[in-house]
């Protein structure tokens, strides 16, 4: 009987791995050799959609959009979580509660909702939306995820670490960048990339609020009502190459925290 549910978990567990990885071998097949009336000639490989890739200046364009809109919104979420965590962390902090309720909303509310609350705000204050409005929608969409890993770092360290600190003299400033940084390194980089990954794939915030530059995901929403090009087949890959590398080292600054915060 047990070798029975052994059996079955194995098989539950390799149809659902089929279901959701199976369809990304389509466009990586694609990327690589021609496919015609959905037969694949496997007898002649090519790198062709990678070289028509290097020429499609629109999605190019697009991609270095993304990167910017991304980097920049890690970058901000990063230096306002850090901060707003160490307030909240700190044992005079007041409203806490009401805080974290604003930090967490945008992420919480679907993306739709936050979109157009952006939008109505920007056309409020009459704000001309471009790059810089698409960052700040981004940013305000992934400061959530950012915070809590931070502030689940910061409340895994002993209090007597910073109390030690006050003691010997230090300043708030080398309190931070001597002793609360070091420990908050590794947080701050997985909370940063798991942000960036959310920047990366954020497309209805991004419909909402961008100007006359798009980021890559509304380029290629965009280009689903005349169809994808073989060089698309190409970018596909890439960015599954990339999405998979950036998972990889997220869980290698991301476990370390849950572990530390788990064994405190």
């Amino acid at each position: 009987m047990k070798r029975i549910g052994t059996a079955l978990l194995v098989a539950v567990t390799g149809l659902v791995f089929v279901l959701l990885y199976g369809p990304l071998l389509v466009p990586i097949t694609s990327s690589f050799f021609t496919v015609s009336h959905g037969a694949v000639d496997w007898s002649q490989p090519t790198a062709d959609a990678y070289a028509a890739l290097t020429r499609n200046e629109s999605v190019l364009a697009a991609l270095r959009t993304t990167l910017i809109v991304g980097v920049s919104a890690v970058v901000l979420s990063v230096v306002i979580a850090t901060g707003l965590a160490l307030y909240v962390a700190s044992p005079e902090a007041k409203g806490r509660r009401f805080l974290q309720f604003v930090i967490f909303l945008p992420f919480l509310m679907p993306p739709i909702i936050t979109g157009l609350a952006l939008l109505i705000f920007f056309r409020e204050i009459n704000f001309e939306r471009s790059i810089l409005t698409v960052i700040i929608g981004h940013t305000v969409f992934v400061l959530a995820l950012v915070y809590r890993t931070i502030l689940v770092r910061l409340q895994s360290l002993s209090g007597s670490l910073v109390e030690a600190s006050y003691d010997l003299g230090a300043s708030r400033w080398q309190t931070f960048r001597l002793v609360l940084l070091p420990n908050l390194r590794g947080a701050m980089a997985g909370g940063a990339i798991l942000a960036f990954a959310l920047s990366f794939d954020e497309t209805m915030i991004t419909l909402l609020v961008t100007g006359t530059q798009s980021t890559l995901p509304v380029r290629l929403w965009a280009m689903m009502r005349l169809g994808f090009t073989p060089d698309i087949n190409a970018l596909v890959t890439l960015v599954l190459l990339f999405t998979t590398a950036l998972c990889l080292v997220a869980v290698r600054f991301v476990a370390p925290v849950q572990a530390a915060a788990g064994g405190d």
